[in-house]
Parts: structure tokens; sequence; C-alpha cells
């Protein structure tokens, strides 16, 4: 069957299946596609479509909830998955920072490459001046569990690599909507919260966090997997401390 409700919803905002097409810079018979065969695009499409339409995900198609709910919006939620961190593209790592509107918040123990090679800190001071909140969590040096970690990866510059970064970062700490805290927590998951995306850096014993697999997630009605890491984020945030140098 057709989808009617999208064909509505594009009516509704006064557009045609070439004015969406053209927006979304995808193929007008893709547009079409949806419309006619009832096809239902990937997460991070179906979320460009819902904010251009100002329609809900689950109103445009309404299988996203039928059946077994939460494992149908969980499974829609995993846009792509990579074997390690340094096959994550820097594009990517850029497109997200530079498209967030609302949220950065950030979970590492010492998270260097954003500083060493994603221009983080000029990104965060630049973001802060547009509103965007911004909540990093870094690892307390002097703490037990990064000491545990270094041994473990066999990377005994760990606590320094800690302090540089907040050192990186510290220029912002004065600035509105920005705020950094340093944790003392086992880190199982490195996290970063670009608005509705996410980046997942799962950790290993014994495994360097770049060499480690990451999930790119898109906030979906009805899953569970975006919010189950931003609990995790959240309940880092609350053991935290403001960071001091």
């Amino acid at each position: 069957m057709a989808n009617e409700r999208l064909r509505g919803a594009i009516a509704a905002a006064n557009l045609t299946k070439t004015g969406l097409a053209e927006a979304l810079s995808v193929n007008t018979k893709t547009v079409e596609r949806w419309i006619i065969e009832s096809r239902c695009p990937h997460p991070a499409m179906r979320l460009k479509v819902s904010r251009t339409l100002s329609q809900d995900e689950t109103y445009l198609w309404p299988e996203l909830l039928a059946g077994s709910r939460a494992l149908t919006a969980s499974q829609s939620e995993l846009v792509q998955i990579w074997p390690t961190r340094s096959e994550v593209p820097h594009e990517l790592w850029r497109s997200l920072m530079q498209q967030t509107v609302s949220q950065i918040e950030v979970l590492v123990y010492a998270g260097g490459f954003l500083v060493e090679a994603l221009d983080f800190v000029n990104l965060v001071r630049a973001k802060a001046g547009e509103g965007t909140e911004v909540r990093i969590l870094l690892g307390d040096a002097n703490s037990e569990a990064v000491r545990a970690r270094a041994r473990e990866e066999g990377l005994p510059s760990l606590p320094q690599r800690c302090h540089s970064t907040l050192e990186y970062l510290w220029e912002t700490t004065d600035l509105p909507h920005v705020s950094i805290r340093t944790h003392h927590t086992p880190l199982y998951n490195s996290i970063y919260r670009f608005d509705d995306s996410l980046l997942v850096n799962t950790h290993a014993y014994g495994m360097y966090a770049a060499k480690s697999p990451v999930q790119h997630l898109q906030r979906v009605p009805g899953g569970k997997l975006f919010g189950y890491y931003l609990s995790s984020f959240e309940a880092t945030w609350a053991t935290a401390k403001p960071a001091v140098l």
C-alpha cells in the first residue's frame, strides 16, 4: 500500500516530490519509492524527512512501532558500525559537530584525538557562542580508575594525556554554556553526543580505544539504545567534580 501519510505531509508542507527530493539531496525516484512502494528510509534520512515536513517519524512510518515496538525501533537506531574508532571518517566527526544545534556531550578518559585532530577547542568555542550546551567529562588524572586503565592497556602516559586534554580545553571553561567535569569511574564506553546523533566507542580489556568498535546511533522514538547510553552519561556526570587544573 502507498504511504498516504507521507504523501499528505508533503502536500501540507507545500512541497512536491521533486521539491522534497531537492531539500534532502536525493533522487525524485527515491521519494516516489517511499510513497508508492511504502519504503522506509534509513534512520538518518528519516530524521531529515521528519524535520523537513515537521512531522513525527512514527506518524510518517507507523511500522516503526508495529510488532515488537522497542526491538524494531532500537534496530532502527543503528546507522553504522565500524570495527575500530580510527576507521570512523574524520568528515563524519566534523559533520556531526558542525550540524549540532542544542547539545554536545562527551564522556572519555583523555579523548586526545578530539583536540589533536579535530580542532575540538575551536569547535566548542564556536558552538558555545551559538548557544549550544556543551558538557564534557574527562578522566580524573589522579584517580585509580585512570591508573588501572593505563596499566591494562600498557599506556603509562594515560593520566598525563587526561591532564593535557583538560589543559587544551581549559580556555573554554569560562564560556557560557560550557561545563567540564572530571570523573573517576571505570570507562566501559566513550560517548560522543551531537544532538540526536551518538557515537559510542566500546572498550575491551587491554585494548586501546582507537582500536575498539564504534556504533553510530540516531535517536528514534520508541528506541532504547540512545537513551540507554545517555543514562550512563548522566550517571557519570552526577558523580563527577568540576574540573580544576
